[in-house]
C-alpha cells in the first residue's frame, strides 16, 4: 500500500523572518532564536541586554509569537512538567493499587467491600465530571491544576489515616463496633471519590490543555511530549503497585504509612514545579471564559481565584450539574466524537492485567511470581507503544495510524481469545496440574489468552495517543474540558461495567463470558473507528490499481522506445 499524499504529513514550512522582541515602549532586550537538538533540548541564548530582576523572562513565546515550525519545549521546563506529572501519577497509581491491598487485609473473607469500593469511586468519576470540565474550562489554569494536587494528597492522607485504624483494629486486641467499621469504610470511599475527580481533573488539564498550548504550532513536538507523558504514565502503572505490594508484603501498617508520607512530601514539589511552567509559558496564563481577568473601577486588576475557591466552585457545581451533562450534546455533535467514544468503550475490559484478570490467573493455578512476570512482561510492551506510535504517526498519519494500531489489537485479542477456547479441547481437561489445583489444559489456555492479551496491548495504547492526537488538534482550547471530562465520564461508565460483569460471572468456570463481552468491545471499537476513517478520508485502503497500472505503462513505453 502507497500512502496517501493527504495522509502524510507535510513538510515544515520555513522559519519566519526574526524579528527583535521589543518591551514597553519599543526598547528592550533582543533574544536569538533557540537551538534545539533531536530530542528536544534547548538553552536560551543570553540577550544583549539583562531585564529587570523583578521581570521573569518567558521561557516560551505566547502564542501569537511562536512560529508555526517551533522546536520542543527546552530542557528545564519539560523537567518540570515531567517531575510534577510523575509525582502526581506514581501517587495516583500507588494508591489506586495500594487501596485494594488495604482493603483486602481489613476484609480477608469477602470481596464485596472491594467491590463497593471500586464501583462507587467509579460512578463518582462518571457523575462528578461535568463539574470537572467546568472547572477546568472555565478556571485559571494554575489554580485548577494546584487544586487537583492538592485535594488529591489531601484524600489520600484522609484515606491512609482511615485505613491505618481499620488495619490496626484487626491486628490488635482493640476491636471496633459493627457501625464504626461502617461509618470509617464509607469515609474512605467517599475520599476515594474526591481522589478520584481531582486525578481526572490533573490528568486533563495536563494532559489535553497545557500540552497543547506549550506545543502550540508544533504537531512534531506535540506527538514527542505525548508519548513521553504516557511513558511516565505506564511506568508507574509498572513500578508503583509493585514496589508498594513489597512492602504491603512485609507490613499492612507500614505501607499504609510510606504511601501517606509519600503524599504528604511531594505535594509542596508538585506545586512549585507546575507553577514554574505555567509561568514561563504565556500562552497558560491566558484567562478564558468565567474567570478572566477583570478591570476594576481605577484600573485595578482582579487576583486570580485562588486553589481553594477553584475546589469550592468545583463542590458546589457537582450539587448543580451532575445530571444530565451539559457538555454530553457538544460532545456528541463534535467531529472528534468517534475516536474519543471508540477509545472510551475499549475501557469495558476485564483482558487488562488488573484485579479482574490477575484473580482468574490465580484461582486456575498460576503463582504470584508467574503473575507479576506476565504483567511486568505485559507493561513493557505497552511501554513500547510509547516509541512505535509517534513513528507510525510521522509516517502515515494520525488518522491512519489509529486504524492500523486497532487491527494489531484486534487481531492478537482473537488470537489469544481463539487459543482460550479451543486450550481445554487440544490438551484434554483431565491432566494434571502442575500442583497449584489447576490442570494442564486450563493454565494452557490462560497462557494463551495472557500472551495473546499482551502483544494487544501494543495497539491499544497506539490508539490511544492517536486518538488523543486527533482530540488536541481538532477540539477548541476553551471547550477542551468539558470534551475531555465527557470522555472521561464514558470510560468509568465503561469500566463500571467490566466490574459489573465479574460481579454477574464471579465463578472462575464463567469468566469466559466476561472475555466474550471485552473482545466484542474491542471489535465495536473497531467498527467504529473503521466508519470513522472511511467517512474522513473516503476509503479505509489504497487501491493497487493505480500503482499497477503506472508500472505496466512504464514497461509498455520501455518496449515500444
Amino acid at each position: 500500500m502507497q500512502p496517501s499524499p493527504t495522509d502524510s504529513n507535510p513538510a515544515a514550512s520555513p522559519a519566519p523572518a526574526e524579528s527583535p522582541r521589543t518591551g514597553a515602549g519599543g526598547a528592550g532586550p533582543v533574544f536569538t532564536p533557540l537551538t534545539v537538538d533531536d530530542e528536544a533540548a534547548a538553552v536560551p541564548v543570553v540577550p544583549t541586554t539583562e531585564p529587570p530582576a523583578d521581570e521573569e523572562r518567558p521561557v516560551l513565546p505566547s502564542d501569537a509569537e511562536q512560529p508555526t515550525d517551533a522546536p520542543p519545549i527546552p530542557r528545564a521546563l519539560a523537567a518540570r512538567l515531567y517531575t510534577s506529572h510523575v509525582l502526581s501519577t506514581w501517587n495516583a497509581r500507588v494508591f489506586e493499587f495500594a487501596a485494594v491491598l488495604f482493603l483486602a487485609a481489613i476484609f480477608p473473607d469477602t470481596l464485596l467491600p472491594l467491590s463497593v469500593y471500586a464501583v462507587v469511586r467509579g460512578v463518582a468519576a462518571l457523575f462528578g465530571a461535568e463539574a470537572v470540565g467546568a472547572c477546568i474550562d472555565r478556571g485559571d489554569r494554575l489554580a485548577v491544576v494546584r487544586a487537583s494536587i492538592v485535594g488529591q494528597r489531601v484524600a489520600v492522607v484522609v484515606s491512609a489515616g482511615v485505613f491505618w485504624v481499620m488495619a490496626r483494629s484487626t491486628t490488635t486486641t482493640t476491636t471496633t463496633t459493627p457501625h464504626l467499621t461502617d461509618g470509617l469504610f464509607a469515609l474512605a470511599v467517599a475520599a476515594a471519590c474526591v481522589e478520584k475527580l481531582c486525578s481526572v481533573m490533573n490528568l486533563v488539564a495536563v494532559e489535553r490543555d497545557w500540552v497543547v498550548v506549550i506545543t502550540e504550532g508544533n504537531e512534531g513536538g506535540r506527538r514527542l511530549l505525548n508519548a513521553r507523558m504516557r511513558r511516565i504514565d505506564l511506568f508507574c502503572k509498572l513500578a508503583g503497585p509493585l514496589a508498594i505490594s513489597f512492602v504491603a508484603a512485609a507490613s499492612t501498617q507500614a505501607a499504609i504509612w510510606v504511601v501517606l508520607g509519600t503524599n504528604a512530601v511531594s505535594v509542596a514539589v508538585e506545586y512549585f514545579c507546575i507553577a514554574v511552567v505555567y509561568r514561563r509559558v504565556p500562552g497558560l496564563q491566558q484567562r478564558r471564559l468565567a474567570w478572566r481577568e477583570e478591570t476594576a473601577p481605577g484600573g485595578v486588576r482582579s487576583r486570580a481565584p485562588s486553589p481553594v475557591s477553584v475546589f469550592v466552585s468545583g463542590l458546589r457545581a457537582v450539587t448543580r450539574r451532575v445530571l444530565p451533562f451539559a457538555s454530553l450534546p457538544f460532545y456528541v455533535r463534535h467531529p472528534a466524537f468517534v475516536p474519543s467514544f471508540a477509545l472510551s468503550v475499549l475501557y469495558l475490559t476485564v483482558l487488562s492485567f488488573s484485579g479482574q484478570m490477575v484473580t482468574y490467573l490465580l484461582a486456575v493455578g498460576y503463582s504470584a511470581r508467574a503473575v507479576g512476570l506476565v504483567r511486568t512482561a505485559s507493561t513493557l510492551l505497552e511501554l513500547s507503544a510509547t516509541w512505535l506510535a509517534p513513528r507510525l504517526m510521522a509516517r502515515i498519519g494520525v488518522v491512519r495510524g489509529g486504524i492500523w494500531s486497532l487491527s494489531w489489537q484486534s487481531v492478537w485479542l482473537t488470537a489469544g481469545v481463539a487459543w482460550f477456547f479451543a486450550g481445554g479441547s487440544v490438551f484434554g481437561p483431565t491432566t494434571a496440574g502442575s500442583g497449584s489445583g489447576g490442570s494442564t489444559a486450563t493454565i494452557s489456555a490462560a497462557t494463551g489468552l495472557a500472551v495473546g492479551v499482551a502483544l494487544s496491548r501494543v495497539g491499544l495504547w497506539g490508539y490511544d495517543l492517536c486518538a488523543q492526537n486527533i482530540v488536541q488538534d481538532e477540539v477548541p482550547f476553551d471547550h477542551r474540558g468539558a470534551f475531555s471530562t465527557a470522555e472521561a465520564a464514558l470510560q468509568n461508565l465503561f469500566e463500571v461495567l467490566s466490574y459489573v460483569a465479574t460481579i454477574v460471572f464471579s465463578r472462575p468456570d464463567q469468566f469466559k463470558w466476561p472475555v466474550v463481552i471485552s473482545a466484542g468491545a474491542v471489535y465495536t471499537a473497531a467498527a467504529l473507528y473503521t466508519g470513522f476513517v472511511r467517512h474522513r478520508r473516503g476509503h479505509l485502503f489504497h487501491s493497487p490499481l493505480p500503482p499497477a497500472q503506472r508500472w505496466l505503462e512504464k514497461r509498455f513505453s520501455r518496449r515500444h522506445a
